[in-house]
Formats: C-alpha cells, structure tokens, sequence
C-alpha cells in the first residue's frame, strides 16, 4: 500500500461514515478483518460484525467534520491522525487509527483511540 492507496482507502473509509451504507462499509474491510474501538475493548470480528456493530453505533451525516494526516505508510500498515468535530453538542476528538491491509487493499486490522477535548 503506498500513500495514494491509504487517501483512497480512508476516503472510502470518510464515504461510508457519512452515508452508513453496508456495502460501502463492507467494501474496506477483508472478511476476517479485526476492528478495535478502543484499547481495551473486545475487538469486532470478521466483516459482518464490523458493519453490524459501525451501524449500531452511527454517526448521522453532516453531524460531523473529520480531517486526517497520513504519519506513517509501509507496504500492510498505516498510521493516521485525525481530527473529528461533532456540531450538535459540540464536541472535538483527536484520533489516531493503526491500520493494516491485506493484499486486496482491505484493511485487516483496524485500531482506533481518540481523545476527547475538555
């Protein structure tokens, strides 16, 4: 995966957080893949998992702004920093996500810890 590969995937990634379509979700990550919400909570398991749990737990479009940095690109692995803005009530995270990729360009490995403004 090089720089231009994890843009696209994390565009696709910013897609499917605003539209919460299952296929669009779907679609980034591989069937096995491992999804971390936090780091210490149990991981969701397997593609399924992945779009039942992200659609439990949605964020409605146009609630929220995120931007992104790219820190670190190897061939499986990214490292990303992001920035996230809740309009209504107003709230602001600091993320920073560890994602691994398979072969296909699907992540594997997906793990997120953010930090919320005082």
């Amino acid at each position: 995966m090089d720089q231009k590969g994890v843009e696209s995937w994390l565009e696709g990634y910013i897609r499917a957080w605003n539209t919460n379509d299952p296929g669009e979700i779907g679609q980034l990550f591989s069937a096995e893949a491992i999804y971390y919400t936090g780091p210490f909570d149990e991981p969701w398991q397997g593609r399924k998992a992945i779009i039942t749990n992200w659609l439990n737990r949605k964020d409605e479009a146009g609630k929220f702004n995120f931007r992104y940095q790219v820190l670190a690109v190897t061939a499986d692995l990214s490292i990303v920093r992001g920035w996230t803005r809740y309009v209504e009530p107003v709230q602001e995270y600091s993320n920073l996500w560890v994602i691994r990729f398979d072969d296909q360009g699907r992540c594997a490995e997906f793990a997120e810890c953010w930090v919320r403004r005082a």
